[in-house]
């Protein structure tokens, strides 16, 4: 038999675990911005981050809404979404895979996944503006 046409590892899992699996991982690099685990899960995340990266910059309801569904996680679809999509700049690319050398324990090639252009996360996004505090009006006294 031959294994032609199957996209995507499997990593030894069953499908719920594996699904559980990137969706972890890819809220833990939207909310830490980089992330080292192993080289066969770096890249098959990519695939499917780089997806939800577009899907944000293109914006809309119906964009968010499948962000959340995907991620299962509204903190970081808020922050995709809101502070991260704005920011990046190009059209695809938006992730890099670096190797990280190998694990200790079982001699696993490691790599770091990080957003290619430098995300500022202390930026507010739009929708969160805090309301200005009048100055409060001094009377004039008249003589």
């Amino acid at each position: 038999m031959h294994r032609h046409g199957y996209k995507g590892r499997k990593f030894g899992r069953e499908t719920d675990q594996r699904l559980a699996l990137t969706r972890g991982l890819q809220c833990s690099l939207i909310k830490y911005q980089s992330i080292t685990t192993t080289l066969a899960r770096a890249k098959e995340i990519r695939r499917s981050t780089e997806k939800l990266i577009t899907m944000a910059k293109k914006g809309g309801l119906n964009n968010r809404r499948l962000i959340i569904a995907r991620l299962n996680d509204l903190e970081a679809a808020s922050l995709l979404v809101d502070v991260i999509a704005p920011q990046i700049k190009r059209d695809s690319g938006y992730l890099k895979i670096e190797r990280a050398g190998f694990r200790r324990g079982d001699n696993a090639e490691m790599g770091t996944i990080s957003f290619v252009d430098e995300i500022d996360f202390d930026v507010e996004s739009p929708k969160e503006e805090k309301p200005k505090a009048k100055k409060p009006a001094t009377k004039k006294e008249d003589k």
